[in-house]
């Protein structure tokens, strides 16, 4: 750009000092022919510069725009886990991400909680650097919650009703309930029927013993079915025809004693043959024994439950 204004300079330069000197009208007109060509080629270099220079202040503004994207991005990802995790969810914890460096800030009643946050933005894919300003303070009172539900706590909701569901599908008593199962801030609300008293309290106990779960209101209606000749039959034949694998067994089993806020899942072993589940293992009383018994009965495809190996202290 520079070369290009000193050449201009330089044309106009010369044509006047031609014209200044006197020089005779040929050579005047030599020099103003030579004159133009300076200032087109001049003009032809000013206009390539300023191209250029667009095309890079382009490219920097779309890096820009780019770097801000990732930047929102990752403190949304990191602000969504804060929110989902029981530790974190209640402080008033800000986050924002400049260039892969993430400054928290807020305040948390344990030294856990703010490591807990820092690592937490050091597993978000780019973060590099966390500067960790988050105030640790005993006395720290959580702000009050307003009465509707945090984003963490309707997460959590869908993820209890979503369990349940689930529980009650592989649940033998499965084809006698239509039910249906919401969730708010723990408590469960089951609306249906169910074939049996049986199957409606199997409903109850399979929601109660659900992480997460603080109360049932059981709302279901049982209507029992009297089947006629003709569907007991047509029952026999499709049971019959219903081959259930050991290996679905052994996992809607340990899916279920898993998803149980009453049973350590990880100390029991769950094996099935022909239908039959072994519970090895021990766990903590009589009663979580009886529990994970009952709750792998209540299986479908399971044809009884050998717990001679699961003891308890």
């Amino acid at each position: 750009m520079l070369i290009c204004i000193n050449m201009t300079n330089y044309a106009l330069h010369y044509g006047v000092f031609s014209h200044e000197h006197g020089l005779s009208i040929p050579n005047r007109e030599n020099h103003m022919t030579q004159t133009r060509k300076i200032l087109r080629a001049s003009t032809l270099a000013i206009s390539m510069a300023l191209a250029l220079g667009t095309f890079a202040g382009g490219a920097y503004a779309e890096d820009t725009v780019s770097q801000n994207m990732n930047d929102v991005r990752q403190e949304t990802q990191i602000w969504t886990t804060y929110a989902l995790s029981p530790y974190l969810r209640a402080n008033d914890l800000k986050v924002s991400v400049q260039n892969g460096k993430a400054t928290l800030t807020g305040t948390v009643d344990e030294g856990v909680n703010k490591d807990l946050a820092k690592q937490i933005a050091l597993g978000v894919d780019g973060i590099k650097e966390v500067d960790n300003q988050i105030v640790v303070n005993a006395d720290y009172v959580a702000p009050a919650q307003s009465t509707s539900r945090s984003y963490g706590e309707a997460m959590d909701d869908a993820g209890i009703t979503s369990t349940i569901k689930s529980k009650l599908l592989w649940s033998k008593y499965a084809s006698g309930l239509t039910t249906e199962v919401t969730t708010k801030s723990g408590k469960v609300t089951l609306q249906g029927t169910a074939a049996s008293k049986a199957a409606k309290d199997a409903a109850q106990n399979l929601a109660m013993n659900t992480r997460g779960v603080v109360s049932v209101d059981n709302q279901l209606v049982v209507k029992e079915a009297k089947p006629s000749t003709g569907d007991k039959v047509e029952d026999a034949m499709k049971d019959a025809g219903k081959a259930i694998s050991d290996a679905w067994v052994t996992t809607k089993v340990n899916s279920t004693l898993m998803y149980s806020s009453n049973v350590h899942s990880n100390n029991i072993s769950v094996e099935t043959k022909n239908g039959v589940v072994t519970l090895t293992g021990k766990v903590q009383s009589g009663a979580e024994r009886a529990l994970a018994i009952e709750l792998a009965q209540n299986v479908q495809g399971v044809k009884s439950v050998n717990a001679k190996k699961l003891t308890h202290d």
